[in-house]
């Protein structure tokens, strides 16, 4: 039987392992708080579910270290209980290494000398040594021969721990140490302790790899760690890959906590085809706790050197972000856009300011203001790798304020063309200002009054040549009253709504136009929505199920008001989709109010599993026209004189986590007279009895964390494109991903005032792919990702190609490569 004795004052027994918990802590806190493998395999990242508009970014994962990564030491038995510590007794264990049992002398009072393998525990605290001296006197301790020390957080060796425990000092020779928590390990020639809150380390390492197999790691001549600030620094420090350096830091600051600080933050690097290789090189401002800021100078290549700062604050009422970037001279020249608005102008910037305030007493301020020193910043400064077109920037400003059946808003919203492929005049008209006012107040349990409200005065600088644009002030009042009746397998909705539009325009110059300063419209509006819930089980593909079959009717009557003398404002009719069938409006916005006698009916089945997923649904509907609509958005329009809509299906069925299947369909039953744009004569003409749209998307899980994308979207004599997108595990390293999107045809109207001032068109073109390919190891994972692609309405294309490396614990040196791939390949993880 092994003897356990007590000889040392439990306060005291320990601090042999003092002089690395500093070092430790400052490791740890270098690194993400992921699970050691080698000491509990961690568990398998939760993929995305299907259907997921955009994923989350995958956590760093270490599932690809070995799973016996510790040191050899190391004793999964010992709990992990740190509160353990100050109530627990010093156990001390001899014949650790099979002699026969720890030896001790006293060859004075109070020194203690062990040697022959001894073994000293309380609670999660270990530590193991050949020979161990200590005077309870003076509390100087030396460990020598194979010191070994394992506590709840960390491992760790050195050959010789000396020091003192009163005061807390020490040194320790040769050390090697490993973070539980965190992965992080390495070694150092010396680490000393002068105090609890202060140590240094020389020639130390660090890493996230396996112990033993460093693919890359930190090294520095010196570390300083300061537990008081939070701040460690490293002096002469080498970045390296493989063993060869390929950074060097001659002073770097790191936290040792979770208090920010000042510093610098990782670079970013890359190309652009307009401007070149650029440089960026942030630090980070620790201003206070409340607000900080970032620097962020960069330098292109073939433009010159601009400066960046972010400004964050966050006080009891207010918080909110102001970032600028700026060029004072730009040596670039003019790109040739035919509608490029940079001019002569060296000076390029970009003012992005979000701000949201509490005024008091219910009030807020609420602010996003966006602003481009011409339309072809985005082109010269955005790496269109990483972001996505941006066509219009839009800034508001809004002050608004809410009660308990009401809301009410006060504010502008102006906005900016920056794509120099069309002009400025595409631009929405500005609201200077809007006004909104909501209110739902319930009578009873069944009835509801309420109004729906808007005040705007529209303003516009660049108009449109020859066209008739004209500037103006809208009033739009809707009160209404709505019941709403039912059980639990019926409902009833009946709707009563009068709305009033009224305009004060500044016609001019178009009164052969708009003959009227002050049209009005007034038309009521009246709907009636009632449907069915019957359910029933049912067993399908081997499973149970509850079947529900819902029958719908929607009744809509708006009486018809002659709208031709009305601007177009902000309005354009909505593409028909089945959330159509019941609306009191095809517009969206109110310079257009359409009339309807109309009555849709409409078909729902679902499939509800035991936990009331939906695995199926399918519905069908039409709307039937009882008289013509008269209401186009161009006046002059013939009216729609057909008896029904299309027929409107949709489809879903998802029976496990594995794949789905989206679809819609819409078949014109009609023989009716459209206009299309088309890329000869911008003319169509009789359609009917043919597909006017139809979509399908199919998404399936390839082992584990691949997925496949396949969609086809296909709108008559507008648009026809397949979108293939994958995502396939080659291996448990390797992933392979790919993007084609083929158009056989794609027609893309520009309109301003109403009209079509020009057609682009692509027939038989790729209009983006994308490949690459992903690796990811233990502790280093990179990527590799080219892509073709149409630029812009010009039928510009562009080609881009980048490479990111991530060292796992220290971060990614260019993560914007993750934002493109989750919104070009649906489910990408």
């Amino acid at each position: 039987m092994t003897p356990r004795i007590s000889i040392l004052p439990k306060r005291r027994l320990l601090a042999t392992a003092v002089a690395l918990v500093v070092t430790g802590a400052a490791m740890q806190a270098q690194a993400q708080s992921t699970p050691n493998a080698g000491a509990t395999p961690a568990a398998p990242v939760e993929t995305c579910k299907l259907g997921s508009f955009m994923c989350a970014p995958r956590p760093v994962s270490y599932l690809q270290c070995s799973p016996n990564a510790n040191l050899d030491f190391y004793d999964p038995t010992v709990t992990k209980d740190t509160t353990l510590r100050n109530t627990a007794t010093t156990d001390t264990v001899s014949n650790i290494n099979g002699t026969e049992g720890v030896k001790v002398e006293t060859p004075e009072p109070n020194l203690y000398h062990m040697t022959g393998g001894v073994r000293l525990q309380r609670a999660d605290q270990v530590l193991q040594a050949e020979d161990v001296t200590y005077n309870a006197d003076s509390t100087a301790y030396d460990a020598k021969g194979n010191v070994r020390y394992q506590e709840a957080g960390m491992l760790l060796r050195a050959d010789r721990m000396t020091g003192t425990t009163t005061p807390n000092q020490g040194d320790a020779d040769n050390v090697t140490y490993q973070l539980l928590q965190s992965r992080g390990n390495g070694v150092a020639d010396h680490a000393k302790v002068t105090d609890p809150m202060h140590g240094r380390m020389r020639m130390a390492t660090y890493s996230t790899c396996d112990v033993g197999k460093h693919q890359w790691e930190f090294r520095a001549k010196t570390v300083d760690l300061n537990k008081d600030t939070g701040v460690g620094v490293a002096r002469s420090g080498t970045m390296r890959f493989k063993g060869v350096p390929f950074m060097y830091l001659p002073y770097f600051t790191f936290p040792l906590d979770d208090r920010r600080k000042s510093g610098f933050l990782y670079p970013t690097f890359g190309s652009s085809s307009h401007s070149g290789t650029y440089l960026t090189l942030p630090y980070y401002l620790n201003l206070a706790p409340n607000y900080d800021a970032t620097i962020t100078p960069s330098y292109y290549t073939e433009r010159g050197a601009m400066l960046g700062v972010e400004f964050r604050y966050l006080t009891p009422r207010s918080n909110g972000v102001f970032d600028v970037n700026y060029m004072a001279k730009d040596k670039g020249t003019d790109t040739d856009f035919a509608y490029g608005d940079r001019g002569n102008s060296d000076q390029r910037y970009l003012v992005k300011i979000t701000n949201s305030t509490a005024l008091g007493d219910g009030f807020m301020l609420g602010a996003s203001i966006n602003r481009a020193s011409d339309n072809e910043y985005f082109r010269d400064f955005g790496n269109d790798l990483y972001t996505s077109a941006v066509g219009i920037l839009s800034s508001s400003v809004y002050i608004a304020k809410g009660g308990k059946y009401w809301n009410a808003a006060l504010g502008v919203d102006d906005y900016q063309n920056v794509d120099p492929g069309l002009p400025n005049y595409v631009e929405p008209y500005k609201r200077w200002p809007r006004g909104t006012f909501t209110s739902e107040i319930p009578v009873n349990s069944w009835l509801d009054v309420g109004v729906d409200s808007e005040a705007v005065a529209f303003r516009k600088t660049d108009r449109v040549p020859n066209g008739t644009q004209l500037d103006g002030n809208r009033l739009d009042l809707a009160p209404y009253v709505a019941g709403d009746f039912g059980g639990p397998f019926w409902f009833a909705r009946p709707r009563l709504e009068y709305r009033y539009t009224g305009y004060q325009l500044q016609n001019g110059d178009y009164k052969s136009t708009f003959p009227d300063r002050t049209p009005t419209r007034s038309v009521p509006i009246a709907s009636f929505d009632t449907g069915l819930i019957f359910d029933r089980s049912t067993h399908l593909f081997g499973s149970d199920y509850t079947q529900t079959l819902e029958p719908r009717i929607y009744y809509l009557y708006v009486p018809y008001r002659n709208q031709d003398k009305l601007p177009l404002f902000d309005t354009n009719e909505m593409s028909f989709d089945f959330w159509q069938l019941f609306t009191t409006n095809r517009f969206a916005g109110a310079d257009r109010q359409m009339d309807a006698n109309n009555v849709t009916a409409a078909l729902t089945t679902r499939f509800l599993d035991d936990n009331g997923v939906e695995r199926v649904s399918a519905s069908v509907g039409q709307i039937r026209y009882l008289s013509d609509q008269k209401v186009q958005i161009t006046p002059g329009t013939l009216p729609t004189d057909y008896n029904g809509s299309d027929y409107v299906a949709q489809f879903a069925i998802q029976l496990n986590d594995k794949w789905r299947v989206n679809s819609s369909y819409q078949w014109n039953p009609n023989d009716k007279q459209r206009v299309y744009p088309n890329p000869d004569t911008g003319l169509g003409g009789l359609q009917g009895h043919d597909t006017d749209l139809a979509t399908v998307q199919f998404q399936r899980r390839i082992k584990g964390d691949g997925v496949f994308n396949f969609s086809y979207r296909y709108r008559r004599n507008v648009m026809e494109q397949f979108d293939t997108s994958v995502v396939y595990p080659v291996s448990e390293r390797w992933r392979a991903l790919a993007r084609w999107v083929f158009a056989r045809r794609d027609i893309v109207p520009v309109t301003a005032d109403g009209l079509r001032f020009t057609t682009f068109a692509f027939s038989h073109r790729t209009l983006e792919a994308t490949a690459g390919v992903e690796y990811d190891s233990c502790c280093v994972a990179f990527r590799i990702l080219g892509r073709h692609y149409v630029q812009d309405y010009t039928r510009r294309t562009n080609n881009a190609i980048m490479f990111e490396l991530e060292f796992k614990g220290l971060g990614s040196l260019n993560p914007q490569s993750g934002e493109y791939l989750r919104r070009a390949i649906l489910g990408y993880q």
